[in-house]
């Protein structure tokens, strides 16, 4: 029933925002050199490496420093980058990993290989589902940039606090996994972006 929900829906909302995409591509593409979509190796169900799909928010080659971002950075965020993180925009082509069956509308969100290294075996248990574009932890952490920008260490800060809540908070999601609670968190996503 989640994998239908997802297909009928991610299907649905690529054919509806497919203006906005063109806009964006047009915006982004026009302010500076590089691709439009940003691709980025993710973990996914069943612990395998997928690619992620993302409006490009930041200058081509500027991920190459730090795997986390820390409040508006940065030179190394665009004019359009900045917006459309503020309004989370930069996750709508991830209804293509919807749609492809890499992602679900709502699970654990994807971690860099870099960080799923430091899991424990329980933390692990995340991995078998798919991740989602949203989920409870999303939700709590929508400013985690800003949180980051006000620690000295901002890695170790995600490591040790950050990321520690984000997996209880993912697998307490799991074990209460229902279509109707998936629906909920759509609903607290938006008003949370809204807010």
């Amino acid at each position: 029933m989640k994998r239908a929900f997802d297909i009928a829906a991610s299907t649905i909302g690529l054919l509806i925002l497919s203006p906005l995409f063109a806009i964006m591509a047009i915006w982004i593409k026009t302010d500076s050199e590089g691709p439009v979509f940003y691709k980025q190796v993710r973990v996914g169900r069943g612990n395998k490496d997928f690619k992620i799909f993302k409006f490009r928010s930041m200058k081509v080659g500027a991920d190459k420093g730090s795997l986390i971002s820390i409040g508006n950075e940065e030179q190394r965020v665009t004019r359009p980058g900045k917006f459309i993180r503020k309004y989370k925009l930069d996750e709508f082509p991830q209804l293509i990993n919807v749609l492809i069956g890499d992602m679900s509308f709502v699970g654990p969100r994807p971690e860099v290989r870099h960080y799923v290294n430091y899991w424990t075996e329980e933390q692990m248990e995340v991995l078998n589902i798919r991740p989602g574009i949203t989920d409870p932890a999303s939700i709590r952490f929508r400013n985690e940039s800003e949180i980051l920008g006000k620690v000295d260490d901002p890695e170790k800060y995600y490591i040790e606090n950050v990321m520690q809540e984000k997996l209880a908070m993912n697998l307490e999601y799991i074990r209460h996994n229902t279509i109707w609670n998936d629906i909920k968190i759509i609903f607290k996503t938006f008003s949370a972006i809204l807010d």
